[in-house]
């Protein structure tokens, strides 16, 4: 097949590009105070690399959002966040799958379905996220941050954590020794498909025991009343098998609706003590732990039943209830040593994150024949896929950065992570065996358990990294090295009981173990145009660790001996463009062109359709991202932003065993829309004469269609529509009270980022399945809220 280059943006254009886009930009949320006149607008220091740093200092693309801001416009989640960074695209799973895998993307590195989500996959992802200096995906729940700063690009010279597409940090606010504080927030709110309300409480106290040590705790809770109604849900017995009214070899049943099915429980806590025992000392320790309980999808079914009828608005086929939960703690003890010349920071911790959930399996079942070709087209089936993952690790990562110097900057730093990871599914078809033993007479069907599956694995990584910066009066030359090494074991267990734990099939237990080395390398200009102006170029490898598959290549459930382990994929990332300040207006344009080979893909292996992960050949990412933010009087400021992603598949996306191509070349990359665009007004100003504010803000965000799957397969392959949402809040403030009213997706788009499709999961009557399993994964719909802040 011709593979040749069809990108519409490519390494040769990034000049032209950054002439033609350096008077425009883009950006996230307001950082700035409200200028008059000329007056410059307060500087936002980032510590990206690895030392304060002005945000329009830094010689890449990054983009910082204050915890203030993301308090205000009563963001919890970061899908809801995320969309609001250039470049930057998420999956919005909602909170039942939120937590499984992360689902950030930048400059357009994925190619993974947007319908992933239900189980743990084995492929890292794209994108590294740190909480503080912890890199960790456990999705914490937005509160008591200090701000967020996302990098785009390759960052493994800087962080212990290598990655492909960047990197996400949340940082958390430290405990302050110059007094003590309470503040105590409380929310409610409506959202549109609900006949119930969303409460939300929270509050932070920070006490300073000495002029050397201090605490912060906070903690709360969110209570969400659910979106989604469950229509056809079967009516259970106390066993939990589908009732039969007209008795067990009848094939009557019975439903029933379930309303607001997707409710949100969420409980969560931080504890934090900062020592500052002198001015070049500090020891701070963290704890974060957070409980969800999800009573099923935000998703909802579009077509039809089994009985020809029509699915409404936020009605979901499922012919069961599909509830999650998980549970995420993080420790973090962080030491800083100002040894005069450099300092020292070490970084110790552990985390622990797992959840489990019950899935709708049935339209997976009735779509591939199953029912009717292995159980007999038994008449009232329900196959429910029970799953569990964890993921826990101990990291220690140890940086020395130098204090500075007219002529010459570095960074040195060393990491270790000792990972275990772990997922099951256990499938069951609930009441088969009672209709098995009435109709044929016991003993024949052993469980309604028809499949036991299990996979552990371990990952061990050393790294040794560090950065090298010349300064030449207006120039500025970076260098930077990553030396890696790296074990991965996989062991798989599988089992089919349905007729006797290994009486059809044997007991599958099967190990692997990989090992994988190698050296990473940076390079990047920056020059000094003028005093507030900086263009920069930067190229930088990527880097995402291979592994080994828990999927057998001999004996009976032997696949091709190509799926015994899959490789790392590598990106060269190269990346222009120019930042600055002019007044209160502060710019940035870049241009990026990025080399993706040897492609991971989650996906399953052809004979047995064991969960394994396949290297493709090459695919690229281009693309502009532009910011801009400002103000426009003593009251309003405004921020702008965006980016035009331009990824797809350069080669056919193949797999062992497989007789034709996963997808073809050409293929648009998934999750990632050609064109988005965020526009932002906010509002302060006086408000009488009693020292009271009023405050506001209207955001608006828009992004094109996006492609559900890279896949030639009518069951996956997709184009979903292009959807905008208009977010706003209005508020007075006081000394030491807030109240704010909120909306969020105030015109109440049904914007779809995933996909379960008609040919994969839905309804089937000839295989006596009546439900429907195709949904798509919406946004929050249209929410109206107010919340009260008050301090102390």
């Amino acid at each position: 097949m011709d593979n040749k280059d069809t990108r519409g943006f490519s390494r040769q254009h990034l000049a032209m590009a950054i002439a033609a886009v350096s008077a425009g930009c883009a950006v996230t949320f307001s950082q700035a105070t409200f200028a008059q006149n000329n007056e410059v607008i307060e500087e936002v220091i980032v510590t990206a690399t690895a030392r304060e740093t002005r945000l329009q200092d830094v010689p890449y693309n990054i983009s910082a959002v204050s915890g203030d801001d993301v308090s205000a416009a009563q963001i919890t989640d970061q899908a809801e966040l995320m969309r609001n960074v250039p470049g930057v695209a998420v999956v919005d799973r909602g909170n039942r799958n939120s937590g499984v895998i992360n689902g950030i993307m930048i400059r357009g590195l994925n190619v993974d379905s947007a319908a992933l989500g239900d189980y743990s996959v084995a492929a890292a992802p794209t994108v590294s996220t740190y909480v503080n200096s912890t890199p960790v995906y456990a999705n914490f729940i937005l509160k008591d941050l200090e701000r967020v700063e996302v990098l785009r690009g390759p960052q493994g010279t800087l962080y212990g954590s290598g990655s492909l597409g960047g990197t996400v940090r949340y940082i958390t606010r430290k405990p302050e020794m110059d007094g003590n504080s309470v503040d105590f927030s409380s929310g409610v709110s409506s959202t549109t498909g609900s006949d119930g309300l969303n409460y939300s409480a929270d509050s932070v106290v920070n006490l300073a025991l000495s002029d050397s040590f201090a605490i912060r705790a906070a903690a709360g809770l969110v209570d969400n009343a659910g979106i989604v109604d469950y229509v056809n849900v079967y009516r259970l017995d106390s066993n939990g098998i589908p009732t039969a009214p007209e008795g067990v070899l009848s094939p009557e049943a019975e439903y029933r609706n379930v309303e607001d099915a997707d409710t949100v429980e969420i409980t969560y806590a931080k504890f934090a003590a900062l020592w500052q025992p002198t001015d070049g000392f500090e020891l701070l320790f963290t704890h974060m732990t957070q409980d969800d309980e999800v009573g099923g999808r935000r998703q909802q079914t579009e077509g039809l039943d089994g009985w020809g009828n029509a699915y409404d608005d936020y009605e979901n086929g499922s012919i069961q209830l599909e509830p999650s939960s998980r549970e995420a703690s993080l420790n973090t003890l962080e030491t800083e040593i100002d040894l005069g010349f450099a300092t020292l920071t070490s970084s110790t911790s552990d985390y622990d994150h797992s959840g489990d959930s019950v899935s709708e399996n049935t339209g997976f079942y009735a779509q591939n024949g199953w029912i009717g070709a292995f159980y007999y087209n038994y008449n009232r089936p329900m196959a429910s896929a029970v799953r569990q993952y964890e993921d826990s690790a101990f990291i220690q990562e140890v940086r020395l950065v130098s204090n500075g110097s007219e002529s010459l900057d570095w960074i040195l730093g060393a990491f270790y992570i000792d990972q275990d990871t772990s997922g099951a599914q256990q499938s069951y078809l609930r009441g088969y065996q009672q209709w098995a033993d009435t109709a044929w007479g016991p003993g024949i069907v052993a469980s309604d358990q028809d499949w036991d599956y299990a996979r552990e694995d371990n990952f061990t990584e050393t790294a040794f990294y560090g950065e090298l910066t010349w300064h030449l009066d207006a120039l500025h030359l970076t260098f930077g090295a990553r030396q890696f090494s790296n074990e991965y074991e996989s062991m798989v267990y599988m089992d089919f009981p349905a007729y006797g734990s290994g009486a059809i099939f044997p007991v599958l237990n099967d190990s692997r173990v990989t090992e994988d080395d190698g050296v990473l390398f940076k390079a990047n200009a920056a020059y000094d145009i003028a005093d507030n102006m900086m263009a920069y170029a930067t190229v930088s490898e990527g880097y995402r660790r291979g592994g080994s598959n828990a999927a057998p290549t001999s004996g009976f459930f032997g696949e091709d001996p190509s799926w015994a382990q899959y490789e790392a994929d590598t990106v060269i990332n190269y990346e222009a463009g120019i930042k600055g300040s002019l007044g209160s207006v502060t710019y940035t344009a870049a241009a990026f062109a990025v080399d993706w080979d040897n492609v991971q893909v989650n996906t399953a292996t052809p004979v047995w359709g064991f969960f394994a992960v396949a290297n493709g050949d090459q695919a690229s990412t281009s693309g502009i991202e532009l910011e801009l933010q400002g103000d426009l009087s003593q009251s309003f400021s405004y921020s702008l932003g965006y980016a035009y992603v331009n990824a797809e598949l350069d080669a056919d996306l193949l797999a062992p065993g497989y007789s034709t191509p996963l997808a073809s070349a050409g293929t648009r990359l998934p999750g990632t829309p050609e064109n988005t665009l965020t526009a932002a007004l906010d509002y302060r100003a006086p408000l009488g004469n009693g020292g009271l504010e009023m405050i506001g803000r209207m955001a608006a965000y828009y992004q094109s269609s996006t492609m559900n799957a890279a896949s030639d397969s009518e069951r996956f392959a997709a184009e979903l529509d292009g959807f905008s949402l208009l977010d706003g809040h209005i508020g007075v403030a006081g000394d030491w009270w807030t109240a704010t009213l909120f909306a969020k997706n105030l015109t109440n788009e049904e914007g779809t980022t995933g996909l379960f499709k008609e040919e994969y999961m839905g309804t089937d009557p000839s295989q006596q399945y009546y439900g429907n399993g195709a949904k798509s994964f919406l946004v929050q719909p249209r929410t109206i809220g107010a919340n009260l802040k008050v301090s102390f």
